[in-house]
């Protein structure tokens, strides 16, 4: 699986964007994905998560009730959309494949560790 995020650009404090990542392969809908970014200076974190199916989200406490993740299997691509954006959120985003179920394996789903593929980062500036 290839993945290729997109969307990432500058916007102000208080705006909006919506973050792509487009997969390659006819597998899609057998992986659970994920959305993790890192600052500089700072580790990786995890973002949003959802399972193969689209059922199952969880989100990394500081971006709940502000950015939403889905994923549309038809067209191989998962979605982050993300609003009231703060200058906190600056840093390259990053989407990731998990082979099989959102809660199987070794580690949590929000480890990095957990995911088999990942794309190049897309990044997002938040200016104040």
């Amino acid at each position: 699986v290839q993945l290729q995020a997109s969307g990432g650009g500058l916007v102000q404090v208080g705006g909006a964007l919506r973050l792509s990542c487009a997969a390659s392969g006819r597998t899609f809908s057998r992986y659970a994905m994920g959305w993790f970014r890192q600052a500089p200076g700072k580790e990786r974190e995890f973002v949003a998560a959802i399972s193969w199916h689209g059922f199952a989200t969880d989100y990394e406490d500081s971006v709940k009730g502000r950015f939403t993740i889905s994923r549309d299997n038809a067209k191989n691509t998962v979605y982050l959309q993300m609003n009231s954006l703060k200058p906190e959120d600056t840093a390259a985003y990053y989407c990731a494949a998990k082979l099989g179920t959102l809660y199987g394996g070794s580690n949590s789903y929000k480890e990095g560790i957990e995911y088999d593929y990942w794309g190049p980062g897309t990044q997002v500036t938040v200016s104040s």
